[in-house]
């Protein structure tokens, strides 16, 4: 499938530092350089399977931001391709699923992060940063929801989550993922705190104890289903050293446009 790659700029749902508004365009900025070679792992070049950048605007108030959040996706997804979209703010990607659900149904979501996300609100907002897995459970635009990478989970997430299906595992625990519920139709969501802090510093909630780079990527290797989404967030370019972080978001991102535009069979 086609992939669009749409950067969203919005890090006012965060409950710390700001930032993550920054960190589209030096994700772009790092995937175009010609210090960077533009090839995954497979052979295939991201510069060629990428078929529209959208790095627009978004409004200043939460609500018309969610709005036109929902509406590019829809338009990418409209028009055949794949959104592959760079946070921001883990707070984009409920809009983002709410406008897949539409044309797909209810998701298989794998969501790598330190945190579950599953607040029922934070300091008053239900569409912060903390939420969006909550509100995606809520309006039917999950199916299955694994998240790995955890180190930090409260008791009302923890009750939440049990309620809700989620599959809740640790940093430790990726020999336990359930790869035979990561099925069509597939989205990807990586917070970039998910990956241990000595590898991607540029985040605003550091949880030493996580993912390595390489196990990410070896998550990533063994789905067998071609991922219809994915998203990027969470990367504060105010704490990275040396662009390290942007580095591995732009090999991430390297690897999830091959994903979604898998080489042809025979």
């Amino acid at each position: 499938m086609p992939v669009s790659l749409v950067g969203f700029p919005w890090d006012a749902s965060s409950s710390y530092a700001r930032g993550a508004a920054l960190a589209p365009y030096i994700i772009r900025a790092v995937l175009t350089s010609e210090a960077s070679s533009p090839y995954s792992f497979s052979g295939q070049s991201f510069r060629d399977l990428i078929v529209s950048y959208d790095f627009g605007e978004l409004p200043n108030n939460p609500e018309p931001a969610r709005k036109a959040i929902y509406k590019k996706v829809t338009d990418i997804v409209s028009s055949g391709n794949a959104p592959l979209s760079l946070g921001g703010d883990h707070s984009i990607t409920f809009p983002i699923l709410d406008a897949l659900k539409d044309k797909y149904g209810a998701l298989n979501v794998l969501h790598i992060d330190a945190h579950t996300d599953l607040y029922d609100e934070f300091g008053g907002d239900r569409y912060s940063h903390a939420s969006p897995f909550a509100r995606a459970l809520e309006n039917g635009c999950v199916n299955n929801l694994i998240q790995i990478g955890l180190r930090s989970v409260g008791p009302e997430q923890r009750k939440f989550g049990a309620a809700n299906g989620v599959i809740m595992l640790g940093a430790e625990s990726v020999g336990a993922i359930p790869f035979d519920r990561l099925v069509a139709p597939l989205y990807i969501s990586i917070d970039l705190d998910g990956i241990d802090p000595a590898f991607a510093p540029g985040v605003s909630h550091q949880e030493p104890g996580g993912l390595t780079v390489r196990e990410v990527l070896s998550i990533l290797s063994k789905l067998n289903a071609t991922p219809i989404g994915a998203d990027i967030v969470e990367y504060n370019p105010e704490f990275d050293r040396g662009l390290q972080t942007a580095h591995v978001c732009a090999r991430l991102a390297k690897e999830l446009t091959d994903l979604m535009s898998p080489i042809p069979s025979g």
